[in-house]
């Protein structure tokens, strides 16, 4: 597991928002209310939080829940928003639905905690809009 960031040593244990995308298993950290927006979804969304930290996470319509290419399967959805109807709309198109999967522009974090979100297989882009191929070697 790898974790990037600020340094959390200084963060309160109640202030603290833990997010890990699986399957690279990449975890960042990062006081609650403090993120800087970039303009990617809502923000404090998965999609926002991804952006800020260089995690890659496609997201084709700019992150204005008009695909369902930032989709993903949140595993606890405690202290996540609750979904609007614009995006359960959008969420009957995309592929494999289940009942944690939420897009990413859209989910935000509500409140600090620990979160794990997967970004499905099929859903993986890793030559999109500039961003390199990051892949382990070997696979």
């Amino acid at each position: 597991m790898s974790t990037t960031g600020p340094k959390t040593e200084n963060i309160a244990p109640d202030k603290l928002v833990r997010v890990t995308f699986e399957p690279e298993g990449k975890t960042v950290e990062f006081e609650y209310g403090t993120l800087p927006y970039e303009h990617h979804g809502k923000p404090m969304s998965f999609l926002d939080v991804a952006e800020n930290f260089d995690i890659f996470l496609d997201h084709a319509c700019g992150g204005a829940c008009a695909c369902t290419t930032c989709h993903l399967w949140i595993k606890d959805q405690t202290g996540i928003s609750e979904a609007e109807d614009d995006e359960i709309d959008r969420l009957d198109m995309a592929a494999d639905q289940q009942l944690n999967s939420r897009l990413g522009c859209q989910a935000v974090i509500t409140k600090p905690g620990n979160y794990v979100v997967e970004i499905p297989k099929w859903n993986r882009n890793y030559t999109s809009e500039g961003k390199p191929l990051t892949l382990a070697e070997g696979k």
